[in-house]
């Protein structure tokens, strides 16, 4: 296994250009619980060129019904991403300090648990949730400032690297 380098340009590109359409290649899955962990997923892809295919704790996208839950699910992701030793993109929960664009901001609405998971696109000098803007799907945004959630926690998940072979 060796390291190599997120894209987050990749990233960020891949989130502008469809945060208000979806890409034909994934299924929308605004019908089944919302679209923003497929489309978060799309852009790490986008910015990591690999999957983790390993059956149920992997990180992958095959068809509607051939995927890992950490391809559609906020929670699945955030251990795949911040507890994967394989294949695949690796992070770490920071500061809002220390975030770029690329990285991802989960959401609770509620206070216990996390519902949603844009993408930062944007990154202002001094980063708060006035001027770390996110793209996203459910409720298609792009340049969006985080304060425009009604949240009660937020997490910020930085990519620190990508696992290959």
């Amino acid at each position: 296994m060796r390291k190599k380098e997120y894209d987050r340009a990749k990233a960020v590109a891949y989130a502008h250009q469809w945060a208000y359409g979806r890409n034909p290649r994934y299924y929308n899955f605004e019908e089944l619980g919302g679209d923003c962990t497929n489309f978060a997923s799309q852009c790490l892809f986008a910015g990591s060129g690999v999957m983790n295919p390993t059956p149920t704790f992997g990180w992958y996208y095959y068809s509607l019904n051939n995927r890992a839950p950490a391809w559609t699910g906020v929670e699945f992701l955030y251990r795949f991403l911040t507890r994967n030793t394989s294949v695949g993109p690796v992070a770490e929960e920071v500061d809002i300090s220390e975030v770029v664009p690329g990285d991802l901001v989960q959401i609770s609405f509620n206070g216990w648990s996390f519902g949603h998971d844009p993408v930062i696109v944007e990154v202002g000098e001094d980063p708060s949730p006035a001027n770390v803007l996110v793209a996203a799907h459910t409720y298609d945004v792009d340049y969006n400032p985080i304060e425009n959630y009604e949240y009660q926690k937020l997490r910020f998940l930085h990519i620190t690297h990508v696992n290959v072979w």
